[in-house]
């Protein structure tokens, strides 16, 4: 992989961590497009880092809302910030769990996987299509919902089906206001990612040996300027637009990643 090629997928992966049509599925359609033969592992590497990237230009965009949660939890009574921490923590529990159990298997799955991610894309344009139908209502995420949401976060480590597609849509059918629900996924997330990174820094598993620096901080710096413009920008298309918009993409890129899957 060329710095060429980091700048590309970095702005995919910026781009498309908030928009429900999967960043990961994306970033592997842009890797088999660019003829990327990186191995599973360096891959993921690749992937991760992507990722951190764009947890940290949501923690710019929000860094108010954390802040006041920061505050509240310091408080030390239960307050609605301190409501609002619970509910994240309990949205970790299930991909935590499948992160830590599955990781190698996940691993495995960010390898050019094309079939698989067609598959995944499809399935994210049902949910959302699905999510479409559903009425907006004014009701907040409870505690029930968050942990039901942290199992579509969870399911939507794999590639192909989009994180915030996912949750939002989860989100929306449980009956949550829409904003809110947009709210809740893009927060939820950043805990994830910072442990995810913190764990691998610890054991040692996020090496550059066989990746250049300057390609993963370039595609480190694309996704995080890209993430900040399209963060703002989708927090406010996501509670105004119509989900079906999306799905029918997801749909048709699917479809194209099914048939392309053949061909390579």
């Amino acid at each position: 992989m060329d710095v060429v090629d980091a700048i590309i997928l970095g702005m995919v992966q910026g781009f498309t961590e908030f928009l429900p049509v999967s960043s990961s599925g994306h970033l592997e359609l842009g890797k088999a497009i660019l003829g990327d033969t990186s191995i599973p592992e360096e891959s993921m590497l690749f992937t991760v880092v992507l990722h951190f990237a764009t947890a940290l230009s949501t923690v710019v965009v929000f860094r108010k809302d954390i802040w006041d949660i920061i505050k509240g939890l310091f408080s030390f009574t239960w307050n609605d910030q301190s409501k609002f921490a619970f509910k994240i923590v309990l949205s970790m529990i299930p991909a935590a769990l499948v992160g830590f159990f599955f990781e190698s298997q996940l691993e495995s799955l960010f390898g050019g996987n094309i079939l698989l991610v067609g598959a995944m894309l499809i399935v994210t344009a049902i949910l959302l299509y699905l999510a479409d139908m559903a009425k907006d209502t004014q009701k907040p995420v409870s505690n029930k919902n968050a942990f039901i949401i942290g199992i579509a976060q969870a399911i939507a480590m794999l590639p192909g089906i989009s994180r915030s597609g996912a949750t939002i849509s989860i989100s929306v059918l449980l009956g949550n206001d829409k904003s809110k629900a947009a709210r809740f996924s893009f927060l939820m997330v950043i805990p994830l990612i910072f442990g995810k990174i913190a764990k691998d820094l610890l054991s040692g598993e996020l090496t550059t040996e066989s990746t250049q620096f300057s390609v993963l901080a370039i595609g480190f710096l694309a996704a995080f300027i890209c993430g900040i413009i399209a963060c703002t920008w989708m927090i406010k298309l996501v509670k105004n637009s119509q989900l079906r918009y999306f799905a029918i993409y997801c749909l048709i890129v699917g479809i194209v990643a099914i048939i392309f899957s053949f061909n390579i």
